[in-house]
């Protein structure tokens, strides 16, 4: 009997130690499962609640529409090469539909930074004029124009959500500086106020005017647009810096575009990163007594062939009818060169 009692009394310990045991340890799973809840938590919040000029990458909701279905086994363009091997598509008429994008791009604030220095800025009013005409209609943009002549800057009329706003900057003795300082100037108000105001820059040319829609099919957090002289030449043809001793050199056995100088941009965190890089690289290059011969254009094809871009506009995106002929693979000119006096304006 006395057995008995003390085995009954063992096995009852036993069971309300366990018991115990079993409690405390569903307490201590409970913590951090709990913490680990309230950190999703805490992210997901903060990212519906973050900088919509920094959530580039969010995936966009696209509202019901009614448009043509794709054919798969039908493509839009057979003539010419609409995706790079690194898979960023090559923007051409007809390889997009712009009421799907414009639905998604919808809430979307474009910034536009373009430099009139010196005698450039008799090139501002058809510029403004014609990009109020043909590019981004229908969304937020704000024309940054950088120059040292701030009282010649035009007056035209905006439609509604647009604006210029200038930015007075100083003047170099030769147009060669004026466009090398492009990058440092783009990077320090990247940083200092488009980070805040925008969510994507196209930065461009001055000395050229739109002749067809250019719209939100070239947004891309990179995005560069092909030269229109070498698109279709061999890279070995390619004017890209050949002097090792600059941080613009490309070998003659690397490169897979020329990219134009004239029309770039993405998302302002990475032309941030972009212009910072250029700046840094061609402050290095003056430091060894070395000017990369195409200056700002040089240093740029470097970082996008180290930075593959996100999207590639083709030429119709950037064209000269006076010194090209227009092939029939270009059914469109997008944004074309106006005639010009090149030694006048630049050296004035």
């Amino acid at each position: 009997d006395f057995w008995g009692k003390s085995t009954k009394a063992w096995l009852c310990l036993i069971l309300l130690f366990a018991v115990l045991l079993g409690f405390y340890s569903n307490v201590f799973n409970l913590i951090p499962r709990r913490q680990t809840e309230e950190s999703q938590s805490a992210l997901l919040s903060s990212l519906s609640e973050g900088d919509g000029h920094l959530d580039t990458c969010r995936i966009p909701e696209v509202p019901r529409l009614l448009y043509p279905k794709a054919q798969l086994l039908k493509p839009s363009r057979v003539d010419v090469l609409v995706m790079t091997p690194w898979f960023a598509p090559i923007i051409w008429d007809g390889t997009f539909d712009s009421a799907i994008l414009d639905a998604q791009f919808r809430d979307t604030t474009i910034g536009l930074t373009v430099f009139a220095i010196k005698k450039y800025v008799v090139f501002l009013r058809l510029f403004l004029e014609t990009a109020e005409k043909y590019f981004m209609v229908g969304h937020k943009v704000t024309y940054y124009v950088f120059t040292d002549r701030p009282a010649d800057v035009p007056q035209i009329a905006l439609r509604a959500g647009r604006q210029v706003v200038v930015l007075h900057v100083g003047s170099y003795r030769r147009w060669q500086d004026i466009s090398m300082h492009r990058m440092e100037m783009i990077s320090n108000f990247s940083r200092q106020r488009f980070l805040h105001e925008v969510d994507y820059l196209v930065c461009l040319d001055v000395d050229m005017k739109f002749s067809d829609h250019v719209g939100v099919e070239i947004l891309a957090p990179l995005f560069g647009t092909l030269h229109p002289g070498f698109y279709a030449a061999d890279r070995q043809s390619f004017t890209y810096e050949r002097r090792p001793l600059s941080r613009a050199y490309i070998p003659r056995d690397e490169g897979d575009f020329y990219y134009a100088g004239g029309f770039f941009g993405g998302s302002v965190p990475e032309v941030y990163r972009l212009t910072t890089a250029c700046h840094q690289a061609m402050t290095a290059d003056q430091a060894q007594g070395i000017e990369a011969v195409w200056h700002d254009e040089s240093h740029l094809n470097r970082y996008l062939l180290s930075h593959k871009p996100s999207k590639v506009l083709s030429p119709e995106y950037l064209w000269d009818e006076r010194m090209l002929q227009r092939p029939p693979l270009l059914r469109k000119l997008r944004y074309v060169a106006v005639p010009k006096n090149h030694g006048e304006i630049r050296n004035r």
